[in-house]
């Protein structure tokens, strides 16, 4: 399969493993990691967001874990060729037995949702089968430095269920911003970051695309950094 080519990095892709997608993208360029000097990343897939996050923050370093033994091979060769592999591990593992004495300043994740599926590779990395929210939440919860940060990308319609679970464990919404695929039209993902504490969270809307096919300045600006556009 064809390998993605952004400007620091290239992604090798599987027919076993969920491609480069915008969900990864986005979240790999929206979550908040400026001040994180540890990031786990649960659910690697290729490696796509922590890749993102370690271009945006040159000092932190990144653990990813993965329950998908491909995945994980295949992001352990990404992570190898990238220009950030002093900082980044990653590591066969189930979140739901996942233990370390170590708290994390950024969890990421672009968690399972989809409830129903004839793909074995969907029903690992877009199901709840193996990871549902609740122990998701919880267990990022345990996990979280005090000055962490909980990022995920969900689908719009999950979100109050997610934020009332996340709620539940102490979580608490910090930012929601709401992305539509094109102008105009319904909003179709969430990206929510939930930290300790509590506070009013910001709140802003986001388009993919202008019209068909065209991204819009929006989401061209904030990958500027990372897209290879062609002209």
């Amino acid at each position: 399969m064809k390998p993605f080519t952004f400007k620091q990095f290239e992604i090798q892709q599987s027919a076993d493993v969920f491609r480069v997608g915008t969900d990864g993208v986005l979240l790999g360029a929206l979550a908040n990691v400026d001040l994180a000097g540890n990031v786990l990343e649960i659910g690697t897939g290729t490696g796509l967001v922590s890749l993102m996050l370690a271009q945006r923050n040159l000092e932190a370093n990144f653990l990813g874990i993965d329950i998908n033994e491909e995945a994980v091979n295949l992001t352990k060769i990404n992570f190898e060729n990238s220009p950030f592999k002093l900082r980044l591990k990653n590591i066969f593992q189930d979140f739901k037995t996942f233990e370390t004495q170590e708290k994390f300043d950024c969890i990421v994740s672009n968690p399972p949702y989809f409830e129903t599926s004839d793909s074995v590779k969907d029903k690992i990395a877009r199901q709840t089968v193996e990871l549902n929210f609740h122990q998701l939440i919880s267990r990022s919860s345990q996990l979280l430095s005090k000055i962490g940060v909980f990022s995920v990308v969900i689908p719009y319609e999950v979100g109050e269920g997610f934020i009332k679970i996340a709620k539940e464990n102490q979580l608490f919404l910090n930012r929601k911003v709401n992305i539509s695929g094109i102008e105009n039209s319904k909003i179709k993902r969430l990206i929510l970051e939930f930290s300790l504490y509590e506070k009013t969270p910001d709140e802003f809307d986001f388009i993919i695309e202008k019209s068909p096919r065209k991204y819009s300045d929006q989401y061209l600006e904030l990958t500027k950094e990372f897209h290879v556009f062609k002209e």
